[in-house]
């Protein structure tokens, strides 16, 4: 196992199993009641310069769960708003903590903090990434479709962070991933050819919603306007119309598709109401596998050097 997760394309596919069955044992001995103590005495920072409610909340309950103890560190009240070097403070934190999930803009920030840190790092979100959300995305395919093979997993709206990840879970898990977004709006190129070039999955990407759409397993949308193109969002709202997951593109898709949502829902552009809240839809347990993906994460990265 690696020791941070900064990006998906540095895991092996041992990695994602490990991660997808450490993740499944955690969560049926949690509904059993059983307690855990595997990281108690342990202490888990995170530093958001983002708003969050469901990673945060999944990360401080992941580590209480284990026996552990989070501290959430805002960061516009430590030195780092007065510049202290991004390697200064990986430093420090590295004697005080043993992990950091960091959530920011900069995917360089969170690279030059792994860098120079002692402890393990985790992306819990950039604006190019969100490994760990797709993570317990692909969870909850397990736990719907029995396995993420021989699927085909379709991605509607903005080419962004989440969808960057899925390119890259894509790429080293061998899926069959079809990206539908508007021009202009394409996932990064840079990120689109690596992961083409490197792995033995199948990624398409598309312009038109109903292409994409068509005999789907799986329909991934999530909001057009991410945090930081909020003066976007009305020009988004015109040009993604024809992309809203709504009932008539459902039906174009496999009898069993199932509906997944990273949230928050912008209910009535990217996804309807009637969708989101229909049988098909497995939002709530996306949002659940967080946490359980999350423990996973923590147990491996923070227990590793002990072999365990």
């Amino acid at each position: 196992m690696k020791k941070n997760i900064i990006k998906l394309i540095d895991l092996e596919k041992a990695d994602f199993e490990k991660i997808f069955k450490e993740a499944s044992i955690l969560k049926g001995r949690h509904k059993k009641g059983i307690i855990e103590k595997t990281l108690t005495g342990k202490t888990l920072g995170l530093i958001f310069d983002k708003p969050s409610t469901r990673t945060r909340i999944s990360f401080e309950t992941a580590m209480v769960q284990l026996g552990g103890v989070p501290l959430f560190i805002n960061s516009a009240e430590t030195q780092m708003v007065r510049n202290e070097p991004i390697r200064d403070m990986a430093r420090v934190l590295s004697r005080y903590l043993d992990c950091i999930a960091i959530r920011t803009f900069s995917q360089d920030l969170l690279e030059e903090m792994a860098r120079f840190s002692s402890i393990p790092i985790i992306n819990a979100l950039t604006d190019l990434y969100h490994p760990c959300q797709v993570l317990s995305d692909i969870l909850t395919i397990i736990e719907h479709k029995g396995n993420y093979e021989n699927l085909k997993i379709t991605w509607l709206g903005d080419g962004n962070n989440v969808a960057h990840s899925w390119i890259e879970a894509a790429s080293v898990l061998g899926l069959n991933l079809v990206l539908g977004c508007p021009n202009g709006f394409q996932p990064n190129q840079n990120i689109l050819s690596q992961s083409q070039k490197k792995g033995t999955g199948k990624i398409t990407v598309t312009s038109d919603p109903k292409e994409a759409v068509s005999g789907a397993d799986v329909i991934y949308t999530d909001v057009w306007a991410s945090m930081g193109q909020e003066n976007e969002h009305n020009l988004r709202k015109q040009v993604f119309t024809s992309f809203q997951v709504n009932s008539n593109l459902v039906d174009m898709a496999s009898k069993d598709v199932i509906i997944m949502h990273c949230l928050p829902a912008h209910r009535g552009e990217e996804i309807t109401d009637e969708v989101l809240e229909s049988s098909k839809s497995v939002v709530w347990d996306q949002a659940e596998n967080k946490m359980h993906v999350h423990k996973a994460i923590l147990n491996m990265l923070i227990n590793q050097d002990k072999g365990k």
